[in-house]
Formats: C-alpha cells, sequence, structure tokens
C-alpha cells in the first residue's frame, strides 16, 4: 500500500494545489486532489487485466479551474456541500431564522452555493500506508459563507483497501444549528471503450422515487417504482424503457434501516467485465446520467457530452429543509454529522 503527496505548481486563492495518490499490491490507483477534494482517477484492472480509469476528469489540474469548464460546471469528481442538490428558493428557517442562500440555479439554491466545498482548496493533515493507504483533509466553513449559519469544521477521509474498496468517511462539527447534507460527485463510466453509459446494467435497491418540481427540486412526495421505468431493483440497463431525451436525474428512497451500511447500486459493463458496488449509511441516493454534461478536452483529449457518465450521490433528500417529514439535516453544537460511502470495483 503507497500513499504519496504531489504539488502540481498550482495556487488557488494562495493555498497550494496538492494531488495525493493512493494504491493497493493489485495495482488500483487513485488521484485526488486536495481542491475540492477531487477524485482525479481512479484506475482498476478489468477482465481483460487491462488499466481502466473510471471516473471522468481531465489530464491535469488546470481544467478544473478553466472558464470554460466552469462555463457549464458539471462538478467532475468532487465533494458538494454545505448542502447537495437543491434548497427550493434558496431559503430556509432553523429555530425562528430565516436565511436566504444564493440562487445559483434559477430561483433555488444548487449544491452549497456559488463557491461551495468543490471549489476550495483544503488542508492534507494525514496520511497513512498501514493497514491501508489513506488520506484524510480537512476544511473549515466559517459562519456566514454562502449564507450558511454558524462555523463548520469537516473532514473527509479516503481510504483504499485492498479489496479494491474506496472508503469515504465524513465528519463535521459546528458551534451554531447549521444545515449540512454533504456527497461525492464523482462521474462513472466502466465501458472500456465507449464514452456512453446506455448498455450499462444498473441495480438500485429503492421501491420509491421522489417527486421534483420543474426545477428538479424535491416537493416531499414519494413516488412506488411499480410499473415504472423507475424500478431497478431487478436490474436493468440504462437504456431500458428510459426517456431517451432526459435519462435520470431523480432521488431514489433508499430500502434499508436508516443508518446502517448497506448495499445501495450495482452497476456493471459487459465490455470491461467491472462492476461498481456504491454502500451508503445515507437514507438517499441521487441518480443523474449527465444529460447536461458539455465538456471538451477531458482526459487524453476526450469530449464528454450526453450519457456519457453516471452518478450515484449518496445523501440526505434534497430540500430537506424545509420538508418537516424527512430526516433532519439540522447539524446541532455538540452533535457530530457522520456518514460513510464506499465504492467497490470487482470482476
Amino acid at each position: 500500500m503507497k500513499a504519496n503527496q504531489i504539488s502540481t505548481g498550482k495556487f488557488v486563492n494562495d493555498k497550494e494545489v496538492i494531488a495525493v495518490e493512493l494504491s493497493n499490491t493489485k495495482g488500483t490507483y487513485v488521484k485526488i486532489f486536495n481542491y475540492g477534494t477531487i477524485i482525479n482517477k481512479f484506475v482498476v484492472k478489468n477482465a481483460k487485466g487491462e488499466d481502466q480509469d473510471i471516473v471522468l476528469g481531465f489530464d491535469d489540474f488546470d481544467g478544473y479551474i478553466s472558464k470554460e469548464y466552469l462555463s457549464n460546471y458539471p462538478y467532475f469528481g468532487s465533494i458538494v456541500g454545505r448542502y447537495a442538490n437543491r434548497i427550493k428558493g434558496g431559503e430556509f428557517t432553523i429555530e425562528g431564522t430565516s436565511y436566504q442562500l444564493p440562487k445559483n440555479n434559477g430561483d433555488d439554491c444548487l449544491h452549497g452555493g456559488l463557491q461551495g466545498f468543490d471549489q476550495k482548496v483544503w488542508d492534507i493533515v494525514e496520511l497513512t500506508e498501514s493497514p491501508n493507504a489513506s488520506v484524510t483533509f480537512h476544511y473549515y466553513s466559517f459562519d456566514g459563507e454562502e449564507g450558511f449559519p454558524g462555523d463548520l469544521a469537516v473532514q473527509l477521509q479516503f481510504t483504499l483497501t485492498e479489496n479494491d474498496e474506496l472508503i469515504l468517511t465524513y465528519q463535521a462539527d459546528t458551534d451554531e444549528a447549521t444545515p449540512i447534507n454533504l456527497t461525492h460527485h464523482s462521474y462513472f463510466n466502466l465501458a472500456a471503450n465507449s464514452n456512453d453509459i446506455r448498455s450499462h446494467v444498473h441495480q438500485m435497491n429503492a421501491s420509491n422515487w421522489l417527486e421534483q418540481d420543474d426545477n428538479y427540486v424535491v416537493t416531499g412526495k414519494l413516488i412506488p417504482v411499480d410499473g415504472t421505468h423507475h424500478d431497478f431493483r431487478k436490474g436493468k440497463t440504462f437504456a431500458e424503457g428510459w426517456d431517451e431525451e432526459n435519462g435520470y436525474d431523480q432521488t431514489y428512497v433508499l430500502d434499508k434501516t436508516y443508518g446502517e451500511l448497506t448495499l445501495a447500486s450495482k452497476t456493471s459493463a459487459v465490455d470491461s467485465g467491472l462492476t461498481l458496488s456504491i454502500y451508503t449509511t445515507e437514507p438517499v441516493a441521487h441518480l443523474y446520467t449527465a444529460k447536461y454534461t458539455d465538456v471538451k478536452n477531458g482526459k487524453d483529449g476526450k469530449s464528454y457530452g450526453k450519457f456519457s457518465a453516471f452518478c450515484v450521490e449518496t445523501q440526505h433528500a434534497p430540500n430537506s429543509l424545509n420538508i418537516p417529514a424527512f430526516p433532519s439535516t439540522i447539524l446541532q453544537p455538540g452533535e457530530v454529522y457522520h456518514q460513510t460511502t464506499i465504492y467497490k470495483v470487482s470482476k
């Protein structure tokens, strides 16, 4: 097991951007930038014994901060916070006090605001090689950042095991009641030679999905998947019965006991023989098949377009702040926020 850190020679807001490389004895290799904790590479051996990178991104760091990329920003491989997905009207109330966040997606707040955790340089606080290669990042979000109350200290650890598991462990604490709903936004493509994920076979243990308004904001209504193209419980290709124009951009309520670490989804590609299983302690998973992705000059000069990847964003339900019936996403002083998500690759 190895863990190394390498300077990119780049600085953002006077803080150095560092690349951390984690590897195991099987040849699996993960590269993570401390900027946005971006998973830049996730290289595994496919069924043919070939090295295959299963995440979208860029060959070097400059791609992630280019004007062209940020103009149609897809959050490639980054953490999302303080609050994943959309908050209706960018508004919420805690203990009688109302807060207004930036409206950076129509009339709503998306993924933490104008500059969320995805565009911050995190501190590297620990690097270890035994028993597994791991890195721990830390970010301190000050009271009022993007309109959120309270000073919030966040820690995110990535651990690569010998079983080809990349374990993401999140922790946070605050000095004032504040919303928190973190996720990671990696774009996966398991195919060996295709920029399209239509033929990927996807299984998700969810009997309901969450209704959304015209701007994809969760309303609070649960809709059964029975008899619809949203039913992935037995597994099927993404393209089987889907809306060819829109693909998937919905939140699914996982069939699980709240807080337990269980299987959320399993996705496979025939040509590579690779399967990605995602485990989480979180109650929902947002499935997105990259409808709005339009990125030029990605890895090896590739262009990434519509349906070039899929995301499974494990989290609490979007807009929970405004839906009292949903599990609370308010962190109180003295409490510790904790969640775990695991990306396990197998053949």
